[in-house]
């Protein structure tokens, strides 16, 4: 029987399968990196690429975002299912977080793929747009109360149907940003990278046949699903409980707790958030694709690191999160801070948990915060709008094998920064100071990472400055006697040389000659100092 009649995959042959797809997932990744417009995209690859099935399915992904990567699992099918049909050239836009899953600037771009008629797959990209309207610069603010003022809102709309472009669409969402011209470059590159992925899926499905494709992507989710089973098969069975907090919502100093308890129950794991905080009026709520991101990735910190990531890799994990609650965010909520340092501490607790019974496999915590700084405003050099987002790296926490990782981004993040020479040309900005905060890592047998301190100068006007931080009033946690890692600190240097602290989520405006300042914080120890 030839390739294209038989349905049934030889484990090498479905190994070569899956491994095309992940390297088309890749080189859609390096498509949109080369071709994108802005330095968040272009240098420090703030965006993440994936394939799905026919069914919306994640069957591959590149080694991108985590936030992005495990929020795109639901945030697909949800997705397609709000379009009313689908044809050969279509191409779907949509960052509504209550229905694609994230936050308003992270805007995905879907196109579905066709086989001789017939839909086989989709290919997708998230990549997190440097302004997408709103009341601040960076669509980032540190301040916003409903997600109304965090920027426009796409809900799942056709860019391109049957290949013809959908101008009105495109000038609407153009017409309520920033920086335009920036945003239709990077559109442009999204839609380079889909439509390489479209054209690499187009090849599998001529190779092996629609239907023998269809059977491979199913056989690709199901090895996942049996080598998790087998996995958390091997786990202690019982229930196990723990909490962490993020510092404030940014509205009020009271801290925000992230409560949960994980149960393993033969090859099946339930993770519970009941007792967790009801949704809050800062922007720290995330929708549940979030919370659900968190989780996979703090499961795959614990299970066997070669198992594939698809939706197959996550069946036997089950997510419950109470209507209410801000791991669970309802419309109108503010949510731009939920992907950014929420996700972190929901990792940081789902982990201190996994420590009870998986001690060997568990670090301690990492920095625990993206340390988000957006500024905006006119460039004096060119009377242009600009914006510019970062994350900013910290320490990680201390493994079981050895000491976490010095001026890193941990965990849910996996961006790079944005080089020195690259910022200073792009933006009227300087760069001061981006060096280790030495010392700041928690002590211990493995010690905890330390954290940067990154100093910007504001050159020849007044700006916009967003921060979105944590781990400001709490410490990275240690484990096994480790001690804490340090905690982070924002302030402004003025033209006065005096120092002016600010809180982990702020809006404030920088005047000609003024310094912001990030400190972050360290990664905790691991194990008691010998």
């Amino acid at each position: 029987m030839n390739s294209t009649t038989s349905t049934s995959f030889d484990p090498i042959t479905l190994e070569v399968l899956r491994n095309a797809l992940e390297a088309t997932a890749q080189e859609m990744g390096a498509v949109l990196k080369l071709t994108a417009f802005s330095p968040n995209i272009k240098e420090r690859m703030d965006a993440s690429c994936a394939i799905f099935d026919a069914n919306a399915q994640l069957v591959a992904q590149a080694e991108h975002v985590p936030v992005h990567l495990g929020s795109m699992l639901r945030a697909v099918s949800t997705t397609v299912a709000a379009v009313d049909s689908l044809a050969e050239g279509d191409v779907i836009l949509v960052n509504d977080p209550f229905i694609g899953g994230s936050h308003l600037p992270d805007v995905m771009v879907i196109a579905p793929v066709f086989g001789d008629g017939a839909l086989i797959g989709f290919a997708a990209t998230r990549a997190h747009q440097a302004d997408i309207g709103g009341m601040e610069p960076g669509s980032m603010p540190g301040n916003s109360q409903e997600i109304y003022q965090e920027g426009i809102i796409i809900p799942p709309v056709k860019l391109y149907r049957a290949g013809v472009l959908q101008h009105d669409v495109l000038n609407l969402v153009l017409a309520n940003v920033r920086t335009p011209e920036e945003r239709r470059g990077d559109f442009n590159a999204q839609l380079a990278a889909i439509k390489i992925g479209e054209r690499r899926i187009k090849e599998l499905a001529e190779r092996y046949g629609n239907v023998r494709l269809a059977a491979g992507f199913e056989a690709i989710l199901a090895y996942a699903e049996r080598r998790m089973r087998k996995q958390i098969a091997e786990l202690p069975t019982g229930e196990y409980s723990g909490e962490d907090q993020l510092d404030d919502d940014g509205t009020t100093d009271e801290p925000v707790l992230v409560r949960v308890k994980v149960i393993v129950r033969d090859d099946q794991m339930v993770l519970d958030f009941a007792g967790s905080a009801l949704q809050r009026r800062g922007n720290i709520n995330a929708v549940a694709p979030m919370t659900h991101s968190a989780v996979f990735f703090a499961v795959k910190i614990l299970t066997d690191p070669s198992i594939p990531t698809n939706a197959g890799t996550f069946r036997p994990v089950e997510i419950r999160i109470p209507q209410g609650c801000f791991l669970n965010a309802q419309r109108p909520a503010a949510v731009c801070a939920g992907n950014t340092e929420t996700t972190q501490r929901v990792v940081d607790a789902v982990l201190k948990v996994f420590a009870q019974f998986a001690p060997e496999r568990i670090p301690a915590a990492s920095q625990g915060t993206m340390n988000l700084i957006s500024v905006g405003g006119r460039d004096p050099r060119n009377g242009r709008a600009y914006t510019y987002v970062e994350t900013v790296a910290g320490g990680q926490g201390g493994r079981p094998m050895g000491p976490g990782m010095d001026g890193v981004q941990c965990n849910m993040t996996n961006t790079m920064n944005t080089p020195v020479e690259a910022l200073e040309i792009s933006y009227p900005l300087r760069v001061e100071r981006y060096e280790l905060c030495d010392g700041s890592g928690g002590a211990g047998h493995h010690r905890g990472g330390d954290g940067v301190v990154r100093a910007l100068r504001v050159l020849d006007h007044d700006t916009r400055v967003s921060l979105q931080s944590d781990r400001r009033k709490f410490s990275p946690y240690g484990l096994h006697g480790g001690g804490d890692g340090s905690r982070g600190r924002n302030f402004v240097i003025g033209r006065d040389g005096q120092e002016k602290s600010y809180p982990g989520k702020a809006t404030l405006t920088l005047t000609n000659g003024e310094v912001v300042v990030v400190e972050t914080p360290g990664g905790g120890g691991w194990g008691r100092d010998r």
